[in-house]
């Protein structure tokens, strides 16, 4: 993209503005989903769940009927708008643009199986028709993405800064449903520890629904959280210590 082509941005994107883009988008329970309409190629705006795949990229489970299925499988050209209004002002709360190409993800791959189980731990509703047969997975691979942090605060962001580039993605992925089942059973107080002190989160009956190389999961019936670990981990025999760190800094500060 040329500068001339650039939309007004006014500040240079640093690791804040990068943290707040993958927490909009990682704790995101759904977005607004922008498709071209097949016949017309006029632009198409819905909301779909959303969840995400281990490497960042935003995934959504949607039916063969719907209007933004076909569109996408006609033209894989796509953008998802993250982030909640709160109170006041909605203009005032941070959101995030994501231009994305949408990946249908075939039902026969052992891809789909491992989206399947995050995506229900995320949204255990979606369990009730995940396995109907009109009912898709797409991955929604960034291209660049459009930050408004508020009034005076916006960025441009490339892929890379959307993305989980850890080596130690796919031996975390392999191991994410044991060790979320673990966190779970055996320190079940930790999610709510974590949901309370790093995301400031209300009370609520906290667990871990996700882990990978950048960060956790957390979700309390309708509500969602993401915690990001401060630097992505290198190997996965790094987990282990980075959730106990977390939780033993988490307890000091009281």
């Amino acid at each position: 993209m040329s500068e001339k082509d650039k939309p007004g941005v006014l500040r240079e994107t640093d690791d804040e503005a990068r943290n707040l883009a993958r927490t909009l988008l990682r704790s995101a329970r759904s977005c607004a989903l922008a498709v071209l309409e097949p016949e017309t190629g006029a632009p198409f705006a819905s909301r779909t769940l959303t969840g995400t795949d281990t490497d960042g990229t935003p995934v959504i489970l949607v039916s063969a009927l719907s209007s933004h299925t076909q569109a996408l499988r006609a033209d894989p050209r796509a953008s998802l708008l993250a982030g909640e209004p709160g109170k006041g002002d909605p203009l005032a709360h941070p959101r995030l643009t994501v231009i994305c190409t949408a990946e249908e993800v075939s039902r026969e791959s052992e891809a789909r199986t491992a989206l399947r189980e995050r995506f229900v731990r995320r949204h255990p509703k979606a369990k009730l028709y995940v396995d109907f047969p009109d009912f898709t997975f797409f991955r929604l691979v960034p291209e660049r993405a459009f930050l408004n942090g508020g009034f005076g605060k916006a960025f441009l962001l490339t892929a890379d800064d959307l993305l989980i580039r850890s080596p130690a993605r796919s031996a975390l992925a392999a191991m994410e449903t044991g060790a979320v089942e673990h966190m779970n059973s055996d320190h079940a107080e930790a999610a709510g520890v974590y949901a309370r002190h790093y995301c400031r989160a209300r009370d609520g009956d906290w667990i871990i629904v996700g882990l990978d190389a950048a960060g956790v999961d957390l979700a309390s019936g309708d509500r969602l959280k993401r915690l990001e670990f401060p630097h992505e981990l290198e190997n996965a025999g790094e987990l282990r210590s980075e959730l106990a760190r977390l939780l033993r800094e988490a307890r000091a500060a009281g």
